[in-house]
């Protein structure tokens, strides 16, 4: 372990945020804290928000219901535009709601993982650029393995975490804000913030340290696996989750499972599945896990029991992707579910060949 306000550190942590502004698509300093990517979703309203200030959250899933639950607790006044799980936002119907109404902000989840589908935050954001709201994006498990043009899109702040896509353990949240969301995060002292608050991060920026002590260890982590993305090519690594996840997208149709969201926006980093009439689909994530040692996950809220859910994010490759379908048939003929044997390995093949 080093100091954490010691030259070591600011080495590797100026190393760590330097690779990361690509990965954002952003010139725009970045902030680490302590946290989950939920810890990064309070700090990102409690810096902007105050009391009865008018909020609209687009709701396509269950991190969209987690920021209206946030922004409550705060005393913002929020406006949900409800979106069917499995669909995208229209851009068109944020259009309509911000024509006669002023918002604070605009707040949008870019890959919702409990549906498998990613919103078009370019259109968005082009539509709040010369207004006063602010965006507001939440791109946990997007981050890494999906597009993010952050300055390009208009962004104003933007919510990541160390888990998923980056390769990292748990523990780390990280919030980008754009000169717009700057002003306003520093126009008004009484906000309720602390350890949330982005001008004590800011000021630690500009020493390139944290503002309270930080993982240390995780930092390491984390510039580790930033080299490793930087060594791959980002290109390349967005490629790669786009290739690997259209791989078992069709592994699963093949084997009667499926995909849940509107094919036209398919999530890159997390593969949702129907599952099979008459099957419980915890059924099908505790099997995979008892008898064949391979952790998948269900759906806890809306989609219980209707879908299953693979992550395509991170360290992986052609052959993770292959064994999780063998797998997945083994277990669906364990619990009655027949295919033609090797069919969601073929289907997979036929994709990575192509």
């Amino acid at each position: 372990m080093i100091s954490h306000r010691g030259p070591e550190f600011r080495a590797v942590f100026s190393d760590s945020m330097t690779m990361l502004q690509n990965i954002f698509g952003t010139k725009r300093e970045i902030f680490l804290l302590a946290a989950s990517g939920t810890g990064g979703m309070e700090a990102a309203l409690a810096n902007i928000l105050s009391p009865d200030d008018p909020v609209l959250v687009v709701i396509c899933g269950q991190f969209g219901e987690r920021f209206v639950q946030i922004a409550e607790v705060l005393g913002a006044k929020v406006e949900r535009l409800e979106v069917a799980w499995g669909e995208a936002p229209d851009p068109s119907l944020v259009a309509a709601r911000i024509k006669d109404r002023s918002y604070k902000a605009v707040v949008c989840v870019h890959n919702e993982s409990s549906t498998g589908i990613v919103t078009d935050i370019a259109s968005i954001g082009a539509l709040l650029r010369d207004k006063p709201a602010l965006l507001v994006v939440d791109s946990v498990s997007g981050v890494g393995g999906i597009e993010m043009r952050m300055d390009d899109w208009g962004v104003d702040v933007l919510v990541a975490a160390s888990q998923k896509a980056l390769m990292c353990p748990p523990g780390l949240a990280f919030v980008a804000a754009s000169e717009k969301a700057m002003q306003v995060i520093e126009s008004n002292s009484s906000r309720s913030r602390f350890y949330f608050d982005l001008r004590k991060a800011k000021s630690a920026f500009d020493k390139q340290e944290t503002a309270f002590t930080p993982p240390v260890s995780l930092v390491f982590a984390l510039r580790t696996a930033l080299e490793m993305i930087e060594e791959e090519g980002l290109a390349a690594v967005l490629a790669r989750h786009r290739r690997l996840s259209s791989a078992l997208q069709a592994g699963c149709a093949s084997l009667g499972l499926p995909i849940f969201p509107d094919p036209r926006c398919l999530s890159a980093t997390v593969t949702v599945a129907r599952v099979p009439e008459g099957i419980d689909g915890s059924t099908i994530v505790r099997h995979m896990h008892s008898h064949y040692g391979t952790v998948i996950a269900g759906q806890r809220t809306k989609l219980s029991g209707r879908v299953i859910r693979i992550g395509t994010m991170g360290y992986l490759s052609e052959d993770d992707i292959l064994l999780d379908l063998e797998y997945l048939e083994a277990t669906l003929r364990d619990l009655g579910v027949s295919h033609h044997a090797g069919a969601g390995r073929e289907a997979a093949t036929a994709v990575l060949s192509s």
